[in-house]
């Protein structure tokens, strides 16, 4: 019964959000196309979604202007680049790395490595804490003698 449930919420999120015939390209080999070219594509009204599974008005206009592109014969590349000139990184769900988004590409990585520094400097707080370690043979030894001295 859960399994139905979930799969009737999930519905709607599983259908593509170019479902009306009208804006699709009558040939499929170009439909294809344009639907990979919309998911590596930003809603930039919804932010995590391509522009293939969002209905917001903006990401439908940018659907027709992919597909027009793809139907008069333009690249996938050029396409790409076109809509990416007009809209900055923003509107690529994989930005570039460039000068700009490297703070963004290195985050993971310096979020990563603090946490492991955190980590280790805990454990050695905690091992001090923990007192004193306990003395060697040689020290046991060593400190017998002190004590016999004086």
């Amino acid at each position: 019964m859960r399994a139905l449930f979930f799969a009737l919420l999930l519905a709607p999120s599983l259908t593509l959000a170019v479902g009306r015939p009208s804006e699709m390209l009558p040939d499929p080999a170009q439909e294809s196309r344009a639907q990979q070219i919309g998911r590596e594509l930003r809603c930039m009204v919804c932010q995590n979604q391509s522009i293939e599974d969002s209905e917001a008005d903006l990401a439908r206009d940018l659907r027709r202007l992919v597909r027009e592109r793809v139907a008069a014969g333009e690249s996938d590349v050029a396409v790409r680049e076109h809509i990416h000139a007009r809209y900055g990184d923003f509107v690529l769900l994989r930005p570039p790395f460039n000068w700009v988004t490297a703070p963004l590409w290195a985050l993971p990585v310096l979020v990563l490595t603090g946490g492991a520094l955190a980590l280790v400097m805990m454990r050695r707080r905690a091992a001090r804490r923990s007192g004193p370690a306990p003395l060697t043979p040689a020290e046991r030894a060593r400190l017998a003698k002190l004590e016999d001295e004086s």
